[in-house]
């Protein structure tokens, strides 16, 4: 893949030229309109913006649904339902009723007799990706690479 820089246009644009629109292609556009994304959520009474690539994941318990980062767990108003919407033009992977992971937050993966994941977050939380979800999870994350 190359990669070109050109300034001096009149805003910034992103193209992408390759062989075929294939289904990687696709998520790397959706990976570029997502960035410089945020969501609000609350903690201690105060308002936080957090920029959706520092999301590791989203959490529903007991009816409230929480965003953590590295460095805070934040309320936000919005269910998980909505935010998949909003997040599909990112790489998160909604991985049980009550969770959706961040895919590039993810530093080890943990098969379990049950055939669910385990998967460990970046700070070392531990998620579980439900057997519902595994084959979808395994379709994007064994993807390979692509040279067009």
């Amino acid at each position: 893949m190359k990669v070109y820089i050109t300034q001096g246009n009149s805003e910034t644009a992103v193209e992408i030229h390759c062989v075929t629109a294939n289904e990687k292609i696709e998520r790397l556009k959706k990976y570029i309109e997502a960035y410089g994304m945020t969501l609000s959520g609350k903690s201690d009474g105060e308002t936080q913006i957090v920029a959706l690539n520092d999301i590791l994941y989203f959490e529903t318990v007991d009816g409230r649904t929480f965003i953590y980062t590295r460095d805070s767990v934040l309320e936000t108003d919005k269910k998980l339902y909505e935010l998949e919407e909003l997040l599909d033009a990112g790489d998160f992977f909604r991985c049980s009723k009550s969770c959706i992971i961040n895919i590039n937050a993810v530093e080890k993966l943990r098969p379990e007799i049950s055939r669910n994941i385990t998967a460990f977050m970046i700070g070392g939380d531990a998620i579980t990706i439900s057997r519902r979800y595994v084959k979808g999870f395994k379709a994007i994350i064994e993807g390979g690479t692509d040279n067009e």
